[in-house]
């Protein structure tokens, strides 16, 4: 069995994430931003560094770290203000760089971090693996401005090779291969798990 440190576990692919740990029996020590999905361990605002070195203290001994927190923003860049840029930078980049740090600092015995759609090297004469995911569209609460319309639900499908809009648990499950000891030769890596939209752009379906 495995300790777990799992950041933004409310998100939808956090909560599939974790259903998998629990189905493995692994220990997980879970944050979140309040109290509205989940029952989590600690309440976390993530882009805090002193806060996120206080609950990576509390967690205890850790064995893998996993931040799953992000913020979507569905605007070209002339149409967004510095503000919104400012929420997308504190909610994607701050977050993952404090986990970073806090990792680095706390959890230097050779572990595994992975980040959702980013990714670190600095750590590896440690033994520190960092990977990352950078999903598709995930049919998510997130994403629900976009699945949650009939019309661009089905635009969005068509964009896919597969001809489906991605699930948490699509993604979950190469959160798992990555962190798996098995694979800790596997590092510094972005693993896409976009349904091929990344790569091939096909005839949009009708």
């Amino acid at each position: 069995m495995a300790h777990f440190f799992v950041i933004a576990a409310s998100s939808g692919i956090g909560q599939a994430t974790v259903s998998l740990l629990k189905k493995a029996r692994h220990a997980a020590f879970l944050t979140s931003r309040d109290k509205t999905k989940i029952k989590p361990e600690a309440i976390l605002d993530t882009s805090d560094f002193d806060a996120v070195d206080a609950v990576f203290q509390q967690a205890g001994e850790v064995d893998v770290a996993l931040n799953c927190s992000g913020f979507l923003l569905l605007k070209s860049a002339y149409l967004t203000s510095k503000k919104q840029y400012q929420s997308v930078i504190e909610a994607s980049l701050t977050t993952a760089f404090a986990t970073v740090r806090a990792v680095g600092k706390h959890m230097n015995k050779g572990v595994s971090l992975v980040l959702v759609s980013s990714s670190a090297a600095t750590y590896a004469p440690i033994n520190l693996r960092a990977n990352a995911v950078a999903p598709g569209l995930i049919d998510t609460p997130l994403t629900s401005m976009i699945t949650g319309n009939e019309t661009s639900r089905r635009f969005s499908e068509g964009m896919h090779a597969l001809g489906r809009l991605g699930k948490p648990e699509d993604v979950a499950g190469k959160i798992i291969f990555l962190l798996d000891p098995v694979n800790d030769w596997i590092t510094g890596q972005v693993l896409a798990v976009g349904g091929v939209l990344s790569r091939i752009r096909p005839k949009i379906k009708a």
